[in-house]
């Protein structure tokens, strides 16, 4: 990276940001890098940034390998050309925009909506952050032909990002991820973006809107008569500075819940997240001031939304008194479990319903969902391939719930994204239901594991951040797929499927129901024992990801904590075998 003729690129392409087709603060900065700091010049501009299957995300700041206006004009001519090649029989295209709290992001919606309008397009702006999925709704609802939601979901405070959408409400997918990626790929410079904004093709919306989607929401309900009885529930939410902080709430009063607890500091939507190190309801220190808070008032569940409010963490209190965090695959098994529960008892259940889980996410919610006699489909890593399903069987099966092991899930079929708005209205029903029957969501959590095994997951992220991380992590998925173990921790694989070899594809489309999953970067291992191992890169992040999944009979209550330490053991002893300690 340090050969003379890459620094004269790299420094050649920053140059071409000292004209005055950038604005003054721009050129300064630029300036500034090119005369004092050559490595973070390196990192801004040794590429662009990339405009991937999902839009784009990356840490903000000046430079072709940046969010900025000028990437985000330049994504967004991208799209543009590709919609009106696309829809060149649509009168006017239209196109929804929104966008959540972080640094930037009202600047780079306002900077989407000016191109897309001056590109002749109508366009739907939000007049102030909103959650990702009711931009979903919105779409729909205006029968947009795309979308853009601005936003970097839960990672850290210096990254922004730009998610694209369809017109059925759902992220982009195959073939159009591919040929707008192209599109994009063919703006090589901002001469090439019609920045000449008609205001008059731009409409702010707002207060209507929220109104629809969660009047939809509140459709969802399957327990009307548990939640009168229980509606003095305890409720500590945040939105952990985010999104999520005004509909929130909006849709647990309109479920019936009476006694909803804000955390206060974190009621203020702020990009810099000054009261967490990250906003991410993965992670239990973001979680840390909603459980204080549910110790002081004795609430019988947290829940906590990230700044988009697309996906939902999850704390509840045992019967004992301790509040424990749920990870992802737990809040996915309880929300399915108390979904399909309900429709059997609704009598609901007609025969042609199904649920759908990613790759990753537990086999626990395939168990659950045989018990029902319900359908259960596999798709890859990403809530646009739940949607694509949705999409397929409209009008011919039912979609009842999703959901992945990232907490992120959905009911219904009027949004075509993960939903955090929607799932913690269900989420606290569900808590309600259980405690109308005596018992608390850990209660119901544990009789869960009782009846189908514990299962157990894990999941390590290796960072490796710039270039050299991402030629890393290309070495690492080649190393395992070129030599894969033949046995992880003394338990013999059984079986490899390779999501790039068409021959492993084959086979997982006929065990999926004809559901077919597209060729990906992932590597999955199943042992004798009946051990999953998942290996993927990020497609988000600088991050390979491994997902452990492991699993145990469990007699009785009583045996879950020994049960529990012998997963553990095996997960850590699997890391250490996969040389990730």
């Amino acid at each position: 990276m340090e050969n003379k003729g890459f620094i004269s690129s790299v420094r050649e392409r920053a140059s071409q940001w000292l004209s005055d087709r950038y604005d003054p603060e721009t050129r300064e900065k630029v300036r500034a890098l090119i005369d004092g700091n050559e490595s973070e010049l390196i990192e801004c501009f040794y590429r662009d940034l990339e405009f991937g299957t999902g839009g784009l995300r990356g840490i903000m700041g000046v430079g072709t390998n940046r969010m900025n206006i000028y990437t985000v004009a330049m994504a967004t001519q991208g799209l543009s050309n590709y919609l009106k090649k696309e829809f060149n029989q649509v009168p006017q295209i239209s196109v929804a925009i929104a966008h959540d709290s972080r640094n930037n992001s009202r600047l780079f919606a306002e900077t989407t909506a000016n191109i897309f309008s001056a590109n002749g397009f109508k366009v739907y702006l939000f007049k102030a952050l909103r959650p990702t999925p009711e931009l979903s709704f919105a779409i729909r609802y205006f029968k947009c032909q795309s979308g853009v939601v601005v936003t970097a979901s839960h990672n850290p405070k210096e990254y922004n990002g730009y998610k694209a959408y369809w017109d059925d409400g759902g992220q982009i997918i195959a073939p159009h991820d591919k040929a707008i990626i192209r599109e994009v790929q063919a703006i090589q410079s901002v001469d090439y973006v019609n920045f000449k904004a008609k205001p008059e093709n731009i409409e702010l919306i707002g207060d209507e809107i929220d109104e629809l989607y969660t009047d939809k929401i509140t459709g969802l309900s399957l327990s009307p008569d548990v939640i009168r009885r229980q509606h003095e529930m305890k409720i500590v939410y945040t939105p952990i500075h985010g999104s999520g902080v005004k509909l929130v709430p909006q849709v647990l009063r309109k479920f019936g819940f009476t006694n909803i607890i804000g955390v206060d500091e974190q009621n203020i939507p702020d990009g810099n997240f000054p009261t967490v190190h990250s906003p991410n309801p993965e992670e239990s220190a973001a979680l840390g001031m909603a459980i204080r808070k549910a110790e002081e008032t004795g609430a019988d569940i947290v829940l906590a939304t990230d700044p988009d409010a697309d996906r939902v963490g999850v704390v509840v209190k045992s019967s004992q008194g301790r509040y424990i965090v749920l990870n992802g695959n737990q809040s996915a098994s309880l929300l399915i479990n108390y979904l399909l529960t309900k429709w059997s008892a609704n009598g609901k259940l007609k025969g042609n319903e199904y649920i759908v889980k990613t790759i990753v996410t537990t086999e626990l919610l395939a168990d659950i969902a045989r018990k029902f006699h319900v359908a259960c489909y596999d798709v890859l890593t990403g809530f646009k391939y739940i949607a694509d399903v949705i999409k397929t069987f409209e009008g011919k099966k039912t979609f009842i719930g999703g959901g992945e092991e990232s907490y992120g899930y959905l009911a219904g079929e009027f949004v075509r994204d993960k939903d955090a708005v929607m799932s913690c209205a269900l989420i606290a029903e569900a808590a309600a239901y259980a405690k109308d029957h005596g018992l608390t969501m850990y209660d119901q959590l544990l009789e869960i594991y009782r009846e189908f095994g514990l299962y157990k997951e894990k999941l390590i992220s290796v960072e490796k951040k710039g270039k050299s991380g991402v030629e890393e992590i290309q070495q690492m998925m080649l190393n395992f797929r070129q030599n894969p173990p033949s046995a992880i921790n003394n338990d013999p694989l059984t079986e490899v499927m390779d999501y790039l070899d068409p021959g492993c594809l084959e086979k997982a489309n006929k065990k999926n129901g004809g559901i077919v999953i597209p060729k990906a970067d992932v590597l999955q291992f199943f042992t004798a024992g009946g051990t999953k191992i998942s290996i993927r890169p990020s497609g988000t992040e600088p991050k390979i990801k491994f997902y452990f999944g492991v699993k145990e009979a469990l007699k009785s209550i009583q045996d879950y904590e020994s049960a529990n330490n012998l997963l553990d053991t095996k997960i850590e002893n699997i890391i250490r075998d996969l040389k990730l300690r």
